[in-house]
């Protein structure tokens, strides 16, 4: 087996890890499944992760994050947002949705109707303040990237705002 990039090389540094629904199907396009990813990540912060930059977009999400359990922390957000994402699209008879995550579900996952994440989070270590200020940038950038806004702090679902000095949807570490 190869060796790969992406590992979590020690889970009590920072890491810069993207997350992506499976087959890029957009979920979050209302605010009601982002909801359910920002509970999550509130709940985990109250147990130790630390978040330092975060953009969620209709499809995936990157995060600066930090815990003394990376890969259990992880493990914990992938599957309890999952779960509950998947019970908002069927209380909500979002089948479209529900029929290509079930379609594009890996084979080997056969204890379940769906797959809602792709698998891995593409782990990068942050190995000083030069890399921490490009990933912070690069999440904060990513949706005025894209031609969603025009201002980075203008894009609701992302700490761009909490570091412009406004009020942001969740409390973020900004000492790094």
């Amino acid at each position: 087996m190869g060796r790969s990039r992406y590992k979590i090389v020690d889970p009590k540094l920072p890491h810069f890890v993207t997350c992506t629904v499976l087959h890029w199907i957009p979920v979050f396009t209302r605010p009601a499944t982002v909801d359910i990813v920002l509970e999550s990540l509130r709940f985990l912060m109250q147990d130790g992760l630390k978040v330092y930059a975060f953009v969620i977009l209709e499809n995936h999400l990157h995060l600066v994050v930090q815990s003394e359990d990376m890969e259990r922390d992880i493990s914990r957000f992938k599957s309890y947002t999952a779960k509950h994402l998947i019970r908002y699209l069927s209380e909500n008879n979002v089948t479209q949705i529900l029929e290509q995550l079930a379609f594009y579900k890996k084979a080997h996952k056969g204890d379940r109707a769906y797959q809602f994440w792709q698998e891995g989070c593409h782990p990068e270590w942050i190995q000083n303040e030069q890399i921490m200020r490009q990933k912070v940038e690069y999440i904060h950038n990513n949706p005025v990237q894209r031609g969603y806004v025009d201002l980075p702090e203008h894009w609701r679902y992302s700490s761009a705002r909490n570091y412009a000095g406004q009020a942001g949807l969740i409390e973020v570490c900004k000492a790094w």
